[in-house]
């Protein structure tokens, strides 16, 4: 993953360590126990060593929670001018950057995730996308509509209310602040539940808030299990809306559930993006760029690139350079600043990873690297090979379903249109890449592929100001952009008579 014009950020001279002192649920500002006083362990995938015990929420807490946040919105964030609003998401912006090495430690122990790249990718996106949405604030505007003489007839944006934003382990903090940021610049209120083995990064962005001004109620954070505190949430007539990213399954679950209150949706869902490279493109570069779209945060990427789609004429080739670059990739400590890919985020995402990489060579893929659990040398941790399977075609398990670690399939096509055909012929449509020289085949492979966002002869480039979403069983509604307040926004049309 890119940012476009991030601002690198120093690295510590020492190996970076905080302590891990938030654990309590985070209701109308404060910090507290569940109803029921249950917990539950969040666990370092690199140690397999419990981090800390935390809060485990119950339906009670959802129901405190969401007054919590009806309160707000009436009472404070929903009455603020947009400039208020916009001053105080400015400074939560400023101290991400303050607390930038917490948060990447925080990312680092819970999921694995590399420090290194959460400091020069992470921390400065997130600050600017709370910077983007500060200006959006004081922007949000209706307009005066030409109807009949005698009539003034104009329209007013409005914020929708309380929004649940339910997010998962593999991004967690820039996948919650692609939600957030803009549903607070709206005037929404908000009730997060993150992934559960994700919690601790969740729970600093709450302390961040607070700090920043941010009025009790406002933002609130309740961690458990999908099936009761996701379920309470998607259920609740008191939310307006709910924001996910999460598998294609947890979507649809979430979908039946909010049906019988009509809840607002947005949708960011599972991928299988294909990564295509004609016979005619730079070789080194889309070799590297197409490599890194797939193992890059260790596959754990909805928009990761895990079937890479290559011209027949140069096929071996590429496969040769992709098996190279996978036997030179280091697994390791993702607070060490030597490691190249960190541990899968959980036991059972490194449990169904390892399964997937077994159903690869039961279907005759052709495995050219990897294909089983890494060993650092502790004896510990949920690593695995960045792992390589040639000759796949669009049939096999592999390259049908999400696989979400580091396991990429390469299939061979023979001609642009074969290339579209089996790019297009899944049920995601998340993203995809192409690579070649020809501009006028470029403009044309990304109007025919069914993706939301298509990258060409680069891979992963985000920015606050560029929507972000899926095709089909991808889901639907935007993020980031200005696109992603329309979907925190409903349009009241208001008629008066002048006569």
């Amino acid at each position: 993953m890119k940012v476009c014009e991030s601002v690198e950020q120093p690295q510590p001279s020492a190996r970076p360590d905080f302590p891990i002192n938030l654990t309590q649920l985070h209701i109308n500002g404060e910090w507290r126990d569940s109803a029921n006083g249950k917990t539950f362990a969040a666990i370092d995938p690199t140690t397999e060593a419990e981090i800390a015990q935390l809060a485990e929420g119950t339906v009670h807490d959802v129901e405190l929670a969401v007054q919590a946040a009806e309160a707000a919105f009436v009472g404070t964030w929903g009455q603020m001018s947009g400039h208020e609003r916009g001053e105080i998401l400015w400074r939560v912006g400023d101290l991400f950057r303050q607390y930038g090495e917490e948060l990447a430690f925080l990312q680092a122990k819970e999921m694995g995730r590399l420090f290194k790249d959460s400091m020069t990718v992470d921390i400065p996106h997130l600050a600017n996308m709370f910077h983007y949405y500060a200006g959006w604030a004081s922007k949000i505007e209706g307009a005066v509509k030409q109807t009949t003489k005698g009539l003034h007839t104009y329209t007013l944006r409005e914020p929708l209310g309380v929004v649940a934003a339910i997010t998962p382990f593999n991004f967690p903090l820039i996948l919650s602040i692609s939600k957030f940021a803009p549903a607070l610049a709206a005037g929404n209120t908000i009730i997060h539940k993150p992934a559960s083995a994700t919690p601790l990064s969740a729970l600093k962005t709450a302390q961040i808030m607070q700090e920043a001004g941010v009025p009790p109620g406002v933002f609130n954070v309740v961690m458990g299990p999908g099936g009761t505190v996701g379920n309470a949430l998607s259920t609740h007539p008191g939310i307006e809306k709910v924001a996910i990213t999460g598998s294609t399954t947890s979507g649809i679950r979430v979908i039946k559930d909010s049906a019988d209150t009509l809840k607002h949706l947005t949708m960011e869902l599972g991928g299988k993006s294909a990564n295509i490279i004609f016979a005619d493109a730079d070789l080194d570069a889309a070799t590297q760029t197409a490599y890194d779209g797939m193992f890059y945060n260790k596959g754990e990427i909805c928009y990761a690139g895990s079937r890479m789609l290559v011209e027949r004429a140069v096929y071996d080739e590429v496969v040769d350079r992709v098996r190279q670059r996978a036997l030179d990739t280091k697994p390791g400590d993702p607070l060490d600043p030597a490691s190249d890919m960190g541990p899968i985020a959980n036991k059972s995402e490194y449990d169904k990873v390892l399964s997937y990489m077994q159903v690869g060579q039961q279907d005759k893929a052709r495995l050219v690297a990897g294909g089983k659990a890494a060993d650092i040398g502790t004896g510990k941790g949920y690593f695995v090979e960045p792992t390589v399977f040639a000759d796949v075609n669009s049939d096999m398990t592999i390259a049908r379903e999400e696989t979400f670690g580091p396991i990429l399939s390469i299939i061979p096509f023979d001609g642009f249109d074969q290339a579209i055909q089996i790019a297009n012929g899944n049920q995601y449509g998340l993203a995809s890449g192409v690579h070649t020289r020809d501009i006028k085949k470029a403009h044309k492979a990304a109007a025919a592929l069914k993706a939301g966002t298509v990258w060409v002869n680069t891979y992963g480039h985000f920015d606050p100001s560029a929507p972000f979403g899926g095709y089909k069983m991808s889901g639907y509604g935007r993020e980031q952009g200005w696109e992603a307040l329309e979907f925190y926004l409903q349009t009241k049309t208001v008629w008066v008579d002048l006569s």
